[in-house]
C-alpha cells in the first residue's frame, strides 16, 4: 500500500464511518413536510427505517417540488415543507425512535429568478423586506449570519451561459442548468472564499441541530475544487456523505468515465449506484438476465459496496420527462427491491413521495411504499441478515437464488412460469430440520437431506430466513 492510500484509509476510518451503520436502510421522504415526518416518526421506525432523507432545508418559495431545489437563502429555513422550529422537532422526534436524519443540499447554484428581477443580489430585496417585517419569526428560523444583507452578489457566480455539452466536465461544472425557450438558468455559484465560507456554515449549521448525512444535489456539476473546499474533515466527520452522479451505466460508460469515477476517485464521499441500477434495468429487460446480478462488481457494473447507495427509483426519475423511461414495471421494481434489501453490501434508498396533485403524473403510486407491508418485511429481512455474508447460489435468464450465511435465502424469479433449483446443503451450510420462513408470504422450507430443491413461483421473491 503506498503512503498516500494509506493516510487516504486512515482519514476513513478517523471519521468514525461504519460499514453496518451505512447499510441501514434509508426512506427518502421526498418532499413531505418537516411535521408529516414528525407525525410519522414511530411508525417510520417500527417499519425498519434506521434513516430518512428529507427534502432541502433552505428559504425557498413556490408550492413545486422542484422549488425546494432552488435555494433563495441558505442562512434561513422557512419553506412550503416547515421552517428550522419544524426540523428541530422532526430531528427530535427520529431521534427519540433511533432514527437519523440525513439532509439533501443544494450547494451549485441558487434560484433562477430572472423572471423576476436582473440582478444577483441573493436573497435580493423582496426577501429582505420579508425578513424585516417579521423579524422575530425570522430569528427563530436563522441558522447563521445576519439577515439585514444580502448574502451573495454578482461576484459570486459565473458567467452567464447554458450547458451545451453534457459530455464535457468543464462544461458541466462552469455553466448553468437551464430550461428551454430562452431560459437563463440556474445561477451556477463560484467557489470563492465567501461562497465556500457560507456554505461550510450553512452544513455546519444542519450538524449542529442533529443531521447526521447529507445527500449532495447535482455534485456532477460541482467541481472538483469546490467540493474539496467546502466538504471538508470537520464538516464530514461522522457524517454519511453522498453525492448524485447520474450516469447510464459502470466502467466503459462515458459518463461513468468522466464523471462517477473522478468523484469516487478523489473524495471519500459515497454515491448513488446508478451503475448496479442500470444492471438491475438490463436484468429485468425483456432481453436481459438475472445473471447480470450475479456478481456486477466483478465487471465494473456496480459500487463498492461500502460506498453504493443502492435504489430502484430516484425522485428525477417520475419527475422529468428525460427520466421517466427508467420507470420499471411495478412487479418488476417489487422484485428490484427484494434484491437490493436481500443481497450484502450498498446503502438501499426507499423512495417515497408526497406530490402535489398537479405534479403527481402516476396517481400515487409511491405514496405509500414505505408502509406497505411487504416493504416492511423485506426490510425486516434486510436488518436481520445485516453482517451476514452472501454467497450466490444460481444464476439465469430467469432466477437468481443466493444465500446469507446460513440463516437467510433469497430466490428471485422474474419469469412466467415456477423455477426451481437444487442446492447441495454440504458444499453451501445450511440448518437441517428446522423452518427458513419466507418473509413475504408465510411459506416455509425445511432441509432434511444434503440436496434440497427450492421453487420459487412465477414472477416472485421469496426471502426465507430462520
Amino acid at each position: 500500500m503506498n503512503y498516500s492510500k494509506s493516510l487516504f484509509l486512515s482519514a476513513m476510518a478517523a471519521c468514525g464511518f461504519s460499514g453496518t451503520a451505512h447499510a441501514d436502510a434509508i426512506l427518502h421522504a421526498f418532499n413531505w413536510s418537516y411535521s408529516d415526518v414528525t407525525t410519522h416518526a414511530q411508525s417510520i421506525a417500527e417499519a425498519g427505517y434506521k434513516k430518512v432523507l428529507i427534502s432541502p432545508a433552505m428559504k425557498s418559495s413556490g408550492n413545486e417540488w422542484w422549488a425546494r431545489y432552488q435555494p433563495q437563502d441558505l442562512r434561513v429555513i422557512d419553506s412550503p415543507l416547515g421552517n428550522k422550529e419544524d426540523l428541530a422537532a422532526m430531528i427530535a422526534a427520529l431521534k427519540a425512535q433511533n432514527v437519523d436524519v440525513y439532509a439533501d443540499v443544494v450547494l451549485n447554484h441558487m434560484a433562477n429568478e430572472s423572471w423576476k428581477r436582473d440582478d444577483l443580489n441573493y436573497p435580493g430585496s423582496d426577501v429582505l423586506n420579508e425578513y424585516a417585517q417579521n423579524a422575530s419569526y425570522f430569528a427563530k428560523q436563522t441558522l447563521f449570519g445576519d439577515l439585514t444583507y444580502n448574502n451573495l452578489s454578482p461576484n459570486d457566480f459565473h458567467p452567464e451561459g447554458c450547458i451545451t455539452n453534457w459530455g464535457d466536465p468543464g462544461h458541466v461544472q462552469y455553466w448553468r442548468l437551464c430550461g428551454g425557450a430562452g431560459d437563463k438558468g440556474l445561477p451556477d455559484l463560484d467557489p470563492n472564499h465567501w461562497v465556500v465560507s457560507q456554505q461550510r456554515l450553512y452544513l455546519q449549521a444542519l450538524k449542529d441541530m442533529g443531521v447526521k448525512g447529507f445527500r449532495i444535489d447535482a455534485v456532477k456539476h460541482m467541481s472538483q475544487y469546490q467540493i474539496d473546499q467546502v466538504f471538508t474533515p470537520d464538516i464530514t466527520s461522522g457524517m454519511h456523505v453522498f453525492g448524485e452522479v447520474i450516469t447510464s451505466g459502470g466502467k466503459g460508460d462515458s459518463s461513468y468515465d468522466s464523471f462517477l469515477a473522478p468523484y469516487l476517485n478523489n473524495t471519500n464521499h459515497s454515491a448513488y449506484d446508478f451503475p448496479l441500477f442500470a444492471s438491475i434495468r438490463q436484468a429485468f429487460s425483456i432481453n436481459g438476465g438475472m445473471n447480470q446480478l450475479h456478481d456486477p462488481l466483478a465487471y465494473g457494473q456496480a459500487l463498492e459496496s461500502s460506498r453504493s447507495i443502492t435504489f430502484t427509483i430516484t425522485h428525477d426519475i417520475p419527475t422529468n420527462d428525460g427520466f421517466r423511461y427508467q420507470i420499471m414495471n411495478e412487479s418488476d421494481e417489487a422484485l428490484a427491491y427484494a434484491y437490493i434489501l436481500g443481497k450484502d453490501g450498498g446503502t438501499p434508498l426507499i423512495y417515497s413521495d408526497n406530490l402535489p396533485d398537479a405534479e403527481d403524473r402516476d396517481n400515487g403510486r409511491w405514496a405509500d411504499v414505505w408502509n406497505r407491508t411487504d416493504m416492511k418485511q423485506m426490510l425486516k429481512f434486510h436488518n436481520a441478515m445485516q453482517g451476514k455474508s452472501m454467497k450466490v447460489l444460481h444464476s439465469d435468464q430467469c432466477l437468481l437464488m443466493f444465500q446469507r450465511g446460513k440463516e437467510g435465502v433469497v430466490g428471485i424469479n422474474k419469469c412466467g412460469e415456477e423455477r426451481s433449483y437444487t442446492v447441495d446443503t454440504y458444499q453451501n451450510e445450511f440448518n437441517w430440520f428446522v423452518p427458513y420462513k419466507d418473509v413475504l408470504s408465510g411459506a416455509t422450507e425445511t432441509v432434511s437431506g444434503q440436496y434440497h430443491t427450492f421453487n420459487i413461483p412465477a414472477r416472485t421473491a421469496r426471502m426465507y430466513m430462520l
